[in-house]
């Protein structure tokens, strides 16, 4: 897709994004701001980790946004006994006696990753090198993933028997952590009065696949000025304890704060928030609309956070006064 300048090319996302919103909203009642995490997500070419207790549509909100996108989807339910080839793929003997690969659910544009703290370790890391890599290497063969690639991850933050929780490490590829909550109770009448009168709304294609890399190479070279870059970094920094710039939350309140990593999402989320919002550049409050979603899985809180309840949120909330 070409256009004459970057403006021109924002201004069509702009118009774009209301028309995908419209489309996820024919099936997805409410939800707004869930919807606008995962599209800024999709745009700035990161992955999101999506917590909810279920019953919520998940799996139906990324259906409907990858059907709306035009992209392929699959869905890999994760269970304990599920083994790295049966996300990536496997090498099978065929009928002229050679081996021949066998492509996984790994190999689409949007793949939801169901419960993937059900899964051990071993099997969560297959699926983790391939976001981080966008590529699968298996009996010395390399295969790229397609481009767009987006992996949204959902967990059960109630079960926690029999769960292997993602480590921190690992919970830093995750450009987002969305928490999804109930709806309303107007949001809950109106989605149970759609869901129980044989309606069946059907989602058309608003976006291209050659749209969306074209959007995301524009967001990439959206200039960013000094004092927002110099905030976000302070922001990143401010959570680390026993730390020159540390905030006093974060001494009495984290173990750990975010690395460079969250610094990076930050300014890349915000470019995206902005864009969507009609800027032709980001400021400190795009950089804030983000900031929760970025850092919330970044910081880990010590006992005194956990006695007092007090919340990743609230100490992100408590950063950015």
């Amino acid at each position: 897709m070409q256009y004459k300048s970057d403006v021109e090319a924002i201004d069509a996302l702009v118009e774009k994004y209301k028309a995908l919103k419209n489309e996820v909203a024919k099936v997805i009642v409410g939800q707004d701001e869930i919807v606008k995490s995962l599209i800024i997500c999709i745009f700035s070419k990161g992955h999101c980790l999506l917590v909810g207790v279920p019953g919520l549509a998940k799996t139906l909100m990324v259906n409907t946004l990858a059907k709306a996108l035009g992209l392929t989807y699959s869905r890999i339910q994760f269970t304990p006994d599920l083994m790295p080839s049966d996300i990536i793929g496997t090498e099978i003997l065929d009928e002229t006696r050679k081996f021949r690969f066998i492509k996984g659910p790994i190999f689409a544009n949007v793949v939801l990753a169901d419960e993937i703290n059900r899964t051990p370790p071993k099997t969560q890391s297959a699926l983790l090198e391939a976001m981080q890599e966008k590529s699968v290497t298996t009996a010395g063969n390399t295969f790229i993933l397609d481009e767009p690639f987006f992996v949204l991850a959902t967990q059960n933050p109630i079960e926690q028997e029999g769960t292997y929780p993602l480590p921190e490490a690992q919970l830093d590829r995750f450009m987002f952590n969305v928490w999804l909550d109930y709806p309303s109770f107007q949001e809950e009448m109106n989605i149970v009065k759609a869901t129980t009168s044989g309606l069946n709304p059907q989602v058309q294609i608003t976006i291209t696949k050659e749209e969306i890399l074209a959007y995301q190479n524009v967001l990439e070279k959206i200039p960013v000025t000094d004092n927002v870059l110099q905030y976000a970094v302070n922001l990143s920094t401010k959570t680390r304890p026993n730390t020159e710039k540390a905030h006093k939350w974060a001494n009495d309140y984290l173990n750990w704060g975010a690395g460079p990593r969250a610094s990076q999402y930050l300014i890349i989320g915000a470019k995206a928030h902005a864009v969507i919002s009609g800027k032709y550049s980001p400021d400190i409050e795009d950089v804030k609309a983000v900031a929760v979603s970025v850092l919330r899985h970044r910081i880990v809180r010590n006992y005194k956070a956990e006695a007092e309840g007090i919340s990743a949120e609230r100490i992100v909330e408590e950063l950015l006064k």
